[in-house]
């Protein structure tokens, strides 16, 4: 990619691939749908690509959008860990847990669900 990479393009790119419009994904980042349409393609000529084809009102990845998107999601998902982090809230799982269940699921099927539960949060009380 280009030296002037830019994450809010890429996070507009991002956004409406995975919800397959621009009014969705300008929704989802709190925008309006002009200013992500305009990032989405500000991305698309600073990468000298074209990452969607407008079939009507639907859009469709292209094979370098498709290729772009695989990437981009491993650093989208990394900026969300980033900003748990620094605002404190890092992804673990802690509290107490109720659970109703029948008397026959309760004795022949949670103690395999609580053992499994307990390796992979060890912070839960259930």
């Amino acid at each position: 990619m280009a030296s002037n990479f830019d994450w809010n393009q890429a996070r507009a790119f991002l956004a409406t691939a995975e919800t397959g419009s621009f009014s969705a994904a300008a929704r989802a980042l709190n925008l309006t749908q002009p200013t992500l349409g305009r990032q989405v393609a500000a991305f698309e000529q600073s990468l000298e690509l074209v990452l969607f084809e407008r079939i009507g009102r639907k859009l469709e990845l292209t094979p370098a959008g498709r290729d772009l998107l695989d990437e981009l999601q491993g650093m989208g998902d990394a900026a969300n860990r980033a900003s748990l982090v620094a605002s404190g809230r890092g992804q673990s799982v802690a509290g107490d847990v109720c659970v109703s269940t029948t008397d026959m699921f309760a004795y022949y099927v949670m103690p395999q669900i609580v053992a499994d539960l307990q390796k992979i949060a060890p912070q839960i009380r259930i």
